[in-house]
């Protein structure tokens, strides 16, 4: 089967994940990128052997060669950029979060239906095989009747308060580890678990000045930091969640499922690398516990110093035979609102001090 021309819009991430993974699937290849400063572009270009670049995405939706996009800018561009792309009739893999509204992402899902076009997010956790694993032993049972799931998602890339000001110290640019981190976490309950019917936040900003090297000035950082959230899912199970991006602590991220058959434990202590590392623990219910072997037939076929590659590129698997079958498949522009939805609702929570209900998404996505 041909390739498929792909535009890379977006050179921090884009760069160290996008463009690997697109050269190591065998049917993209990156055909154009895009920066905002157009000598950069063509620079990246040039390191890459890339045909195309430019400053203007409009030129970049523009080219015949060009049948997709992917956008790993920051999230502040994220709903003009997409729109952009679908617009032109273009596919798109999208990084999260989706956008800075859940009615953005909403009005991307219809634009997107309306011209048959395929849309991915790029929630990866999905595609990494010791969560994999947990996913089948879920649905084998294994823990029975869910009483308690309770996941801490803890690392310190904010942790430094001399870390500079910049978009992710701002709420209204899309910063924060609600954003960055819960936008995964959102995505990966509705996976494992199941919709939520109702939850309840409270955010907060543990360091709420930081220095803006372009001015010289001390900045107000108005995004969260960490985050505290209580779920209830549709079928009555609790959930307690805690992300925080500035703490310094030795077990990074893990998932914790209590049945009445059972426990489920997926933790990761890698500091430097938020997919390499998990290790996922069982235990029948009174019995001690025990690691499990990840089987191999859910390895990827070829693994990274970087880890998130290898994820990635069964992201763009599924975005590949999505744009082949003509037909989105999970993870899906749909996923995307339901995980900017949540994202909503937690701030809406937080500023009234209050559980808040979650809507079916099946008619929040009919309402626009």
């Amino acid at each position: 089967m041909s390739s498929i021309g792909v535009a890379v819009v977006g050179t921090g991430f884009g760069q160290k994940v996008h463009l690997p993974g697109f050269k190591a699937h065998p049917r993209t290849q990156v055909v154009a990128v895009y920066h905002r400063d157009r000598d950069k572009a063509q620079a990246i270009a040039q390191t890459h052997n890339i045909p195309h670049a430019s400053s203007a995405l409009e030129e970049i939706v523009a080219l015949p060669e060009v049948q997709a996009v992917s956008i790993s800018t920051p999230p502040f561009l994220h709903y003009e950029m997409a729109k952009t792309v679908l617009q032109a009739g273009k596919h798109l893999l999208l990084e999260k979060p989706t956008t800075l509204s859940a009615t953005g992402a909403r009005e991307l899902y219809h634009i997107a239906k309306a011209n048959n076009l395929v849309v991915t997010l790029d929630f990866e956790y999905r595609f990494v095989p010791a969560w994999q694993r947990l996913a089948e032993l879920l649905a084998e049972d294994y823990v029975g009747e869910k009483r308690l799931i309770k996941i801490d998602w803890l690392v310190p890339s904010r942790a430094d308060a001399s870390r500079p000001w910049n978009w992710y110290s701002r709420k209204d640019m899309g910063g924060g580890a609600l954003g960055a981190l819960a936008s995964h976490t959102f995505d990966y309950m509705n996976w494992l678990f199941g919709a939520v019917q109702k939850l309840c936040a409270q955010l907060s900003t543990s360091i709420p000045q930081r220095l803006d090297p372009l001015t010289g000035e001390m900045k107000l950082v108005d995004a969260d930091d960490t985050c505290m959230l209580m779920l209830e899912l549709a079928d009555g199970t609790p959930c307690q969640i805690n992300i925080s991006s500035a703490v310094y602590a030795n077990r990074t991220h893990s998932v914790e499922v209590y049945g009445d058959r059972g426990t489920l434990v997926l933790v990761s202590q890698n500091q430097k690398d938020y997919v390499h590392g998990f290790h996922l623990w069982a235990a029948a219910a009174g019995q001690p516990p025990v690691e499990l072997e990840i089987p191999m037939r859910l390895g990827f076929d070829k693994t990274y110093t970087d880890g998130r590659i290898a994820p990635f590129i069964r992201v763009v698997n599924q975005w590949v035979q999505g744009i082949d079958s003509g037909e989105s498949l999970i993870p899906s522009i749909r996923e995307g609102v339901y995980s900017q939805l949540l994202m909503d609702l937690s701030h809406a929570s937080h500023q009234q001090r209050s559980w808040v209900d979650v809507p079916d998404l099946d008619k929040y996505l009919t309402r626009g």
